[in-house]
């Protein structure tokens, strides 16, 4: 049996397996083994969702506030969300608050979310994830995950990269 990881928390150490470590994890927008990012429409962990949860959130459109967030916790800016997205930056920015986008759009912002979700659940550290993002990769033909990012064939490519590294094969 493996060692059990712990964190730390203003001077104390919880345990991995701990409850109290659950309702901090929740706290943090941490649900069942992976992040919550577009904390709006989304019950749990975009790399948890089911096909109909997914279709049903790009159906009803995602808010602005909850790209906002996307763009938060994966470190973008609005430049680097527009080029994945493919986009104009002045498309992210004109829409305010509760605006929601298109359903084409949606789609593509949920399935980005999804690649960070699962990212972040397999590298079980959030800023590790979002350096590893940018970097050249030998599995990807030298490319950086970030760089196909922005069709559908590439973001699928990521998620099998990202899940061939949780199962612990070389990548």
């Amino acid at each position: 049996m493996g060692r059990e990881r712990s964190i730390v928390r203003k001077g104390r150490t919880t345990s991995k397996k701990s409850p109290l470590r659950k309702v901090e994890r929740e706290q943090d927008g941490v649900h069942g083994g992976g992040k919550v990012i577009l904390l709006g429409v989304a019950k749990k962990p975009e790399s948890k969702m089911t096909t109909f949860e997914k279709i049903d959130l790009v159906d009803h459109g995602i808010p602005k506030k909850d790209l906002e967030r996307l763009k938060e916790v994966a470190d973008l800016d609005y430049d680097q969300l527009a080029k994945v997205l493919s986009v104009t930056r002045a498309t992210l920015i004109n829409k305010k608050g509760e605006d929601r986008f298109n359903t084409t759009l949606s789609e593509k912002i949920l399935s980005l979310a999804d690649i960070y979700s699962y990212g972040y659940e397999v590298f079980e550290d959030d800023q590790r994830f979002n350096e590893w993002i940018f970097h050249p990769n030998k599995a990807l033909g030298g490319q950086a995950p970030y760089d196909l990012l922005d069709t559908q064939f590439g973001r699928e490519e990521i998620k099998n990269l990202i899940g061939r590294i949780d199962y612990g094969v070389y990548s």
